[in-house]
């Protein structure tokens, strides 16, 4: 799947115009039962007529009660819709807390700079964590546009001088130059600092 919001996806998949909402499911399977200003009486008061004659519905958050109209087969019809939206939602769900993104979520910026943080991580942590980043550049960042990497450091370390465009060779360059880096011991909160306002000064940075 493409790295695409959620917004997009409930639009390509046709989740937003199949109208699955709960207003307008009511809508197509039964009418709302109305109230209408009594004068006489000084107060809003509901019909009566429809009272027994069809099941009724009472949404929570308003109130407002539906009577139920639709013959079985339209409520079938809706059933198969529903069942149909949330499998999809599953599949989305189960894609967007997997790989990658189940530690850096989905990125959708064009251009971006990873600042390197090893912290104190022991020496198997720090290869954890290179795994992890290695993961994220072959997955994900290989479907943007620019990128670059900056570790936090005395002498702070920067892969390219500026966002590199997407390839798989620079991809590759960067899993190598991550795997050559050397395990240190903690840096400060001000090498931390230093590394992301170096990340942020380039304004073609998105992310």
């Amino acid at each position: 799947q493409s790295l695409i919001s959620s917004s997009e996806w409930l639009q390509r998949y046709g989740l937003k115009r199949n109208k699955l909402s709960l207003s307008q499911i009511l809508s197509e399977i039964g009418f709302q039962h109305r109230k209408d200003y009594v004068t006489s009486l000084g107060k809003p008061v509901a019909s009566r007529y429809a009272d027994g004659l069809f099941p009724q519905y009472k949404r929570a958050q308003d109130g407002s009660v539906y009577n139920l109209t639709a013959k079985k087969e339209l409520i079938l019809h809706f059933v198969d819709c529903l069942m149909g939206a949330i499998e999809l939602y599953k599949q989305r769900m189960e894609w967007l807390t997997s790989e990658s993104r189940q530690i850096f979520g989905v990125i959708q910026e064009q251009c971006i700079v990873i600042v390197l943080d090893f912290g104190t991580a022991a020496p198997t942590e720090f290869d954890l964590c290179r795994d992890a980043l290695s993961m994220v550049l072959v997955e994900q960042v290989i479907q943007i546009a620019r990128f670059n990497l900056i570790r936090a450091a005395q002498d702070l370390m920067k892969w390219q001088q500026k966002p590199t465009p997407v390839s798989e060779h620079t991809v590759k360059a960067a899993v190598t130059w991550l795997w050559k880096l050397d395990h240190m011991t903690a840096v400060s909160h001000t090498n931390s600092a230093e590394a992301l306002l170096e990340a942020m000064g380039d304004e073609a940075v998105s992310s």
